[in-house]
């Protein structure tokens, strides 16, 4: 019997590794990155013609909002991810620079998923365009920084989305109830954002090489600092925004979703901890190991989406 899922693999290209042999990956000091670790990119896609219900994760309007609010934030910071990380491209080892190449096709596929679930989210009478309006404001005050800046801005925000993407494959409640679609689209989402979550570093150690010690940590840890702050402040804001148009008031929707993120279940408050290891002067994202989330989700998840038929 043939076993269909919500989700397939492009069989028409072979699945691209970024790391051919053993070669090193000629990492600046620093990198706590498993010399075996490599990148895989999934060509996924979700069934278009899958019209997720309005309220998807568990019939909640809050814990729909909530995810709303992220996915609709992704595509244009995903792209700006794929442009900084391309102008240290040409600087790179070789084989940091294969990873980099493997990295911008994961985000360029997740980038196409979100955008066509953000589609999805709009045909449900969502207005999420200021939402996308308001990431492009903050991107634009970016423009003319140093690509070091920027850098250290997309290490604070792939640091956010690891431990997220961490929580959601360690702990299945958190998507417990949630549409098979949609959350299927998160966990692939999740599983690659653990994958590839110390290339952005890596980079930033190899760029940053000739910089002092204080300096490098001084720069990074600001930015996180503030960048984190801000975004997820908007996130809150927006995710406010969406149960606004569902009828909540203002003061509802702030008691329901400050409830949902850091009382039950309150991810928030359980993620604060690992956040604030972006702090450390000894920092790296794979000081702490979680790969055997990414077989976890290439296993079981996958094939309960949908009963073999």
């Amino acid at each position: 019997m043939n076993k269909q899922t919500s989700f397939e693999i492009d069989r028409s290209k072979p699945v691209d590794s970024a790391r051919k042999g053993d070669g090193s990956l000629g990492l600046a000091r620093g990198s706590a990155t498993p010399a075996e670790h490599e990148l895989i990119v999934r060509n996924e896609r979700f069934p278009r013609e899958a019209m997720v219900p309005r309220h998807w994760h568990s019939g909640d309007p809050v814990a729909t909002a909530w995810y709303n609010s992220v996915s609709a934030s992704l595509p244009r910071g995903e792209a700006f991810f794929i442009d900084t990380l391309r102008l240290f491209r040409d600087d790179l080892p070789a084989e940091l620079a294969r990873e980099v190449k493997a990295f911008t096709t994961q985000e360029i596929n997740h980038t196409r998923e979100h955008v066509a679930f953000n589609r999805l989210v709009s045909d449900h009478g969502y207005n999420v365009e200021s939402i996308d309006q308001g990431i492009q404001a903050m991107l634009a005050l970016t423009e003319g920084r140093p690509k070091e800046f920027n850098l250290a801005i997309t290490i604070a925000l792939e640091h956010f989305a690891a431990i997220i993407s961490r929580h959601l494959l360690q702990y299945p409640e958190y998507l417990d109830g949630a549409d098979p679609v949609a959350a299927e689209v998160w966990r692939w989402h999740a599983t690659e954002e653990i994958e590839h979550k110390g290339l952005v570093y890596d980079v930033w150690l190899h760029a940053t090489r000739n910089w002092s010690a204080w300096k490098r940590y001084k720069t990074r840890a600001m930015i996180a600092a503030l960048i984190t702050k801000k975004y997820f402040g908007n996130r809150i804001r927006d995710a406010i925004g969406l149960l606004e148009q569902d009828g909540f008031t203002r003061k509802q929707a702030k008691r329901k979703l400050y409830a949902f993120l850091w009382w039950k279940p309150g991810m928030m408050r359980r993620m604060f901890v690992e956040w604030a290891s972006i702090l450390k002067p000894s920092f790296h994202p794979w000081q702490h190991d979680d790969r055997e989330l990414i077989q976890k989700w290439e296993s079981p998840y996958k094939d309960a989406v949908m009963p073999a038929e």
